[in-house]
């Protein structure tokens, strides 16, 4: 890759994570072009000169973040633990960017809503991937007789399906630190899948 190509790679990230920061703010439907655009700096002009319209670009800031996840979730799975440890590691991640990345998370769980047709396979295949890591880690637990569960697939959506519920109640000025619920989650999936 080109120094130029490189700078360019580096310019797009940057707007992502600035849009991220807009979208977690605003919220998508209040997040505006021209809010990310403020928030860099840049004429909105500019921000069209990278991405096309604004559902480019949330798309784009979908994928570096379910990317970043998946990589993430995926790395815990390759190390020499147990499952117990991965699984723990794993809900404590996903908790983690659910939170921290509230928004633009969010727009893993219903993406149809947001959308068009022209980008929803590509999304959900993703989304489907990265809820496999979870999968494998839970047949990896039942196969080492770690986990005693029936059915591995409702067990992982029970899992994801209450880790991303998070993203509604969850406050920093809450009664937990984040920390702290990310602990208190994992301590109940494990004693579920135990």
């Amino acid at each position: 890759m080109s120094l130029r190509e490189r700078k360019a790679a580096k310019k797009k990230e940057d707007i992502l994570r600035s849009a991220s920061l807009v979208i977690s703010r605003n919220g998508y439907h209040n997040a505006t072009m021209e809010d990310i655009a403020a928030e860099l700096l840049m004429t909105k002009g500019a921000l069209y000169y990278y991405f096309k319209n604004k559902e480019e670009l949330l798309y784009s800031c979908h994928d570096l973040i379910l990317s970043a996840a998946m990589e993430q979730v995926e790395a815990i799975f390759s190390e020499d633990l147990s499952s117990m440890e991965k699984m723990k590691k794993a809900v404590k991640t996903h908790l983690d960017i659910a939170i921290r990345e509230k928004e633009v998370f969010n727009l893993i769980v219903k993406p149809e809503q947001l959308f068009s047709e022209e980008n929803i396979e590509e999304i959900i295949q993703k989304r489907d991937q990265y809820a496999g890591i979870f999968d494998r880690i839970i047949a990896e637990g039942v196969k080492r007789g770690e986990f005693n569960v029936s059915d591995k697939k409702m067990a992982r959506m029970i899992i994801l399906g209450a880790t991303n519920w998070v993203q509604v109640w969850y406050s920093q000025e809450g009664k937990f630190s984040k920390e702290k619920i990310e602990d208190i989650y994992a301590e109940y999936f494990l004693k579920m899948l135990a």
